[in-house]
């Protein structure tokens, strides 16, 4: 009786109108949180009240659905998606009128809309993939860190005189050059320091240069090649070559072989024609 309620219930788990319709009470759930945030009258906050149940209940069905059908309940948990969602939804049952802890369910109700990514593969490969990429942006960030505070150094020698709300020291230096790395009004910085050091134009087009655009293009193509990888490896998986076969890169030595056994069987082929 279990295994056959069990099997109905992955069938149900894995029925595309089923993830759609997930999908659609995660977005009238975002809709609902976005509503409270205005002034209501009281018909609709009795609305909002009786929807926000029918979502938590919801989601509490949805997560049990797919605990039921998982044939491996251990390994349900080992998912870093399912325990996300898992403590969503139990956080979800706290009364959101309790005056102790009304904060801290608004705002775990606010994390709900998280859960579109844990339904939607390709938002989950995005995320796993950007996860997977920090260790390699870690040295990118630490030599970015390390050319922030070269030129927040020279700038607080420099501009200090001109401007000591910007350049006073090399911490305050530092947000500035974040503020030019990130073009808010940094001409206005940029031609400050030019009425005294003409030249000065050469320090922010080489920050800029180095930080904006040279490490920004490091950074993406880290992510792109993190989830080119991604993608191979759910597309082998899928195919059952599983996901040690991804990494593995052909050696001259495979090449060479391969090359051989063509022509192995190109000269077959020949003999078979002759015959």
């Amino acid at each position: 009786m279990y295994e056959k309620i069990k099997k109905q219930l992955f069938q149900l788990k894995s029925n595309k109108a089923f993830e759609a319709l997930v999908v659609a009470v995660i977005i009238i759930s975002a809709l609902e949180i976005g509503a409270k945030t205005y002034e209501l009258p009281a018909f609709a906050n009795s609305l909002t009240y009786g929807l926000d149940l029918f979502i938590t209940l919801f989601f509490l069905i949805e997560i049990s659905i797919r605990f039921i059908a998982e044939d491996n309940k251990k390994a349900f948990f080992k998912d870093g998606w399912n325990v996300f969602d898992t403590l969503v939804v139990i956080m979800s049952l706290i009364p959101i009128n309790d005056s102790e802890l009304a904060l801290l369910a608004r705002l775990v109700r606010i994390f709900r809309v998280l859960r579109m990514i844990s339904i939607i593969p390709e938002l989950r490969t995005l995320i796993n993939s950007l996860l997977k990429a920090l260790p390699q942006m870690g040295y990118v960030v630490l030599l970015m860190f390390i050319i922030f505070y070269i030129y927040a150094a020279v700038g607080s020698y420099l501009f200090a005189d001109i401007n000591p709300f910007l350049w006073d020291n090399i911490a305050t230096s530092m947000l500035t050059l974040f503020r030019v790395m990130t073009f808010e009004d940094w001409t206005d910085i940029q031609y400050e320091t030019m009425e005294v050091y003409g030249w000065s134009w050469i320090y922010y087009m080489t920050f800029i240069f180095l930080t904006a655009f040279a490490f920004l293009n490091m950074v993406i193509g880290i992510v792109i090649n993190v989830m080119d990888k991604e993608s191979r490896k759910i597309e082998l998986t899928e195919d059952g070559l599983g996901e040690g076969f991804v990494d593995k890169e052909p050696t001259i030595s495979d090449l060479q072989q391969e090359i051989r056994e063509l022509k192995q069987l190109i000269v077959a082929q020949q003999d078979v024609e002759r015959k």
